[in-house]
C-alpha cells in the first residue's frame, strides 16, 4: 500500500504540482474552527464564515459570552448555522472548563492516534476534522480523508471501505514519509476536477493506469479550470 500511495503521490505533483503551504504553523484552534465551518459547503463559503467570525471577536474566549442565535448568524454563509454554532461553542466551553483556557497547545504532547481520540470527544468534531488539526495546524504526516479522497482511493483500489473514517484508519499507517500535505491536497484537487463521482474524466486522470475502477470513462474531455483555493492553507 506505501508503494502505491507514493507512487500515486508522485503522479499527481508530476500533473498538478506541489501544494502551497505556509512554512508557520497555524494556530491550532483556528484550524479546527475553520474546518468546523467547511463542513458540508464550499471552501469560499466557508472562508467568508471564518472571516465574518474573526472580525467580530479579538480572541476565542470572546465566543464563551456570545449566544447561539447570534453566532449562528455572524457564520450562517457557511451553512447548517445552529449546527456549527453549537459545535464551536461547545469546543470553547469545554475548553474553558478542562484546561483552564481557550487552546489546543495541549495536544502537542499527544502521538497521532491520542490526538484524533481527544478531539473527536468534542462535539460535533470527527475524524476527518481531527486530522485536518494535525495536518494544517501541527505538520504532522497524515492524510484526511473526505469524500473526494475515500472516493479515489476506492476507485484506484488502495481500500475497501465504506466511509471515510474507515479510509483514514486504513491508510494512515501507510503514508510515505513527508508526504501527507501534498497527497491530500492534490486527491482531493482530482475528486474535484477529474475523478467526479459521476462521468469522471479518466482520459486526462493521471493515475488512470493504477486505477481499477471498472466503470471507467474515457470520453474526450478538457481538463477543467484551475482552482487551487484550499481553505486550511489560507488560514
Amino acid at each position: 500500500m506505501k508503494e502505491k500511495l507514493s507512487e500515486i503521490n508522485s503522479l499527481l505533483i508530476e500533473y498538478f504540482g506541489i501544494p502551497k503551504r505556509k512554512k508557520t504553523k497555524p494556530n491550532s484552534l483556528d484550524i479546527l474552527i475553520g474546518t468546523i465551518l467547511s463542513q458540508n459547503t464550499n471552501d469560499k463559503n466557508s472562508y467568508k464564515a471564518y472571516k465574518n467570525l474573526k472580525s467580530k471577536i479579538k480572541s476565542w474566549d470572546e465566543i464563551l459570552s456570545i449566544n447561539i442565535s447570534s453566532l449562528e448568524k455572524i457564520i450562517k454563509v457557511a451553512g447548517l448555522g445552529k449546527q456549527k454554532a453549537e459545535a464551536i461553542k461547545s469546543l470553547i466551553n469545554e475548553l474553558k472548563k478542562s484546561q483552564g483556557r481557550v487552546s489546543l497547545s495541549y495536544l502537542s504532547k499527544y502521538d497521532n492516534d491520542s490526538m484524533i481520540e481527544e478531539l473527536t470527544k468534542f462535539k460535533g468534531i470527527g475524524v476527518k476534522t481531527a486530522s485536518c488539526v494535525l495536518l494544517f495546524s501541527m505538520h504532522r504526516n497524515v492524510c484526511p480523508v473526505d469524500t473526494h479522497v475515500h472516493r479515489i482511493l476506492n476507485r484506484v483500489g488502495i481500500t475497501k471501505t465504506n466511509t471515510p473514517e474507515k479510509t483514514y484508519y486504513a491508510i494512515k499507517d501507510f503514508i510515505p514519509e513527508d508526504s501527507g500535505h501534498s497527497l491530500h491536497t492534490n486527491l482531493l484537487r482530482l475528486g474535484r476536477e477529474l475523478c467526479l463521482p459521476t462521468n469522471p474524466k479518466c482520459s486526462i486522470c493521471p493515475i488512470e493506469k493504477l486505477c481499477n475502477y471498472t466503470s471507467k470513462n474515457f470520453l474526450m474531455t478538457n481538463k477543467k479550470s484551475e482552482n487551487d483555493f484550499f481553505l486550511l492553507d489560507k488560514i
